[in-house]
């Protein structure tokens, strides 16, 4: 009889067995060690102000005290840095 029939009929039909399922293997495999590459350190050079960007130079210059506009020209405002560590 099927399934429904079981249900709807007075006999009790067992519970389904559960199967139980095999565990997967488990493998160890070794893992090549990577060597970190080394730093070298060295020297750090600053640019000069002609390898400066607008950006960088404005800066500079707030380090030495002096406000530059950064609508100037790159020429402009390195004359003024120049020209404000020459009086200084």
């Amino acid at each position: 009889m099927s399934r429904f029939g079981d249900l709807i009929g007075s006999k009790p039909t067992p519970a389904p067995t559960p199967t139980p399922t095999p565990e997967p293997e488990r493998v160890l495999t070794e893992v090549p060690v990577v060597e970190e590459p080394q730093v070298v350190l060295t020297e750090y050079i600053a640019p000069t102000l002609e390898e400066m960007t607008k950006d960088e130079l404005e800066n500079y210059g707030r380090e030495l005290g002096v406000e530059l506009d950064k609508r100037h020209s790159k020429r402009r405002m390195i004359s003024e840095i120049r020209e404000f560590e020459s009086n200084s």
